[in-house]
């Protein structure tokens, strides 16, 4: 099986609407960035679900490793 794999070092800033579900790319492999496009099925990973609590920019992690998970930490600022 494969493991994750970095998507970009740094965050992703996106506009989320109260109530609105998000399930975000846990894998890196995805090609719908930072969300999840079902690549994960080659891994043994899963996608996070994510839903607003409110209408704002939120940053969803880009390098995979956030302890935050889905939303960066600022990891990537170390790798």
């Amino acid at each position: 099986m494969m493991k994750m794999k970095t998507a970009k070092n740094s965050p992703y800033p996106i506009e989320v609407v109260k109530g609105q579900t998000y399930f975000w790319c846990s894998c890196g492999l995805s090609e719908n960035q930072p969300f999840c496009d079902g690549s994960h099925h080659r891994t043994e990973l899963s996608p996070l679900e994510f839903v607003a609590s409110e209408s704002k920019t939120v940053y969803f992690c880009g390098c995979k490793q956030s302890a935050t998970a889905p939303l960066c930490d600022g990891t990537h600022t170390t790798l």
